[in-house]
């Protein structure tokens, strides 16, 4: 069987593929850059959002699957229009193809931001109600619904949008990726400011994700979240990863509440609960049909910092 795979060159996308190569699936790579690949690559241009029905349609020939990674995020420079078109509509044109053309299983990527906003505190799973609070949030939320509009128009069911924790991993963007470089400085740092408890999720187990659900048996759900087995504070992040650089932790105690009023003074408040917030993703249905989620989060942390210090 093929699956075809979208965003493969990407953070994620990446061990997708490598995931369903070793699970014995062929792969079919929809890029914007093809000619990056060697020759005789199953390799095809991803078309223009505004390209004919014809150009998606031709994607899926011989197509069984479809893992849909490409979207944006992380870009300063994105106006939410931008977003909307890359994680939205995209997302729409490709699935409705799908949903014509290839009769196996359409898994979306998307994020526990298309239901909270970085400031959120609580425990998120299927049941949350969406309350997306950036562009990049409404974008997925909006993908999704596109998603299981095209399917539900073509009276199918077998389509899924897993929504990932905030996910590490070699090649990782955005906060995490600058939480890591923090670390790797001498820079003391305030306990008070550390407080936040979050569900993490490695690049790898967001690929033993999705290759679960193209190979468990029975109908999908349309939503799903994964997550590693035990959330971590920001403060034991932080010291992981400076042990994985060889650095001491260097946290000073210091109460939160002269820290939030700085913030507020300095008109900050909503990054100061951005990073003190508690975000918790519940798994349970994805672990109940089978799927087992990492439970080694901070050496994890520990152990992609340490590979980092070693490439320097």
């Amino acid at each position: 069987m093929k699956v075809l795979v979208t965003g493969a060159t990407g953070f994620i996308g990446r061990q997708v593929v490598d995931r369903l190569r070793e699970a014995g699936f062929d792969t079919r790579i929809v890029s914007r850059q093809p000619e990056g690949f060697a020759a005789g690559s199953d390799v095809v241009p991803l078309p223009g959002i505004d390209a004919p029905d014809e150009a998606f349609l031709g994607l899926m020939r011989d197509v069984t699957h479809v893992v849909h990674c490409a979207a944006l995020n992380n870009d300063r420079n994105a106006c939410e229009a931008d977003y909307l078109a890359a994680n939205a509509k995209l997302t729409g044109r490709v699935a409705k193809a799908a949903a014509a053309r290839a009769g196996g299983r359409f898994v979306y990527l998307s994020s526990i931001r298309a239901v909270a906003g970085p400031g959120f505190s609580g425990t998120v799973d299927e049941a949350t109600p969406t309350d997306p609070r950036c562009a990049y949030g409404r974008s997925k939320r909006e993908g999704e619904i596109a998603l299981l509009d095209a399917y539900g128009s073509a009276g199918r069911v077998d389509a899924t949008a897993l929504r990932l924790s905030p996910v590490y991993g070699k090649g990782m963007k955005g906060n995490m990726a600058a939480l890591m470089r923090l670390a790797d400085t001498a820079l003391p740092l305030p306990t008070g400011a550390l407080t936040g408890v979050r569900s993490l999720l490695s690049s790898e187990a967001a690929a033993g994700a999705v290759l679960h659900l193209m190979t468990r048996p029975g109908p999908l759900r349309p939503i799903y979240l994964a997550g590693n087995a035990m959330p971590v504070s920001m403060r034991e992040m932080i010291t992981a990863f400076r042990q994985g650089f060889g650095r001491s932790p260097r946290l000073f105690p210091m109460p939160p509440r002269p820290l939030a009023a700085a913030a507020a003074l300095l008109g900050k408040g909503a990054g100061w609960q951005a990073l003190t917030a508690t975000q918790i993703c519940d798994p349970s249905r994805l672990m109940s049909e089978g799927w087992k989620p990492e439970t080694d989060t901070l050496g994890g942390l520990h152990d992609l910092a340490r590979l980092a210090g070693q490439a320097l």
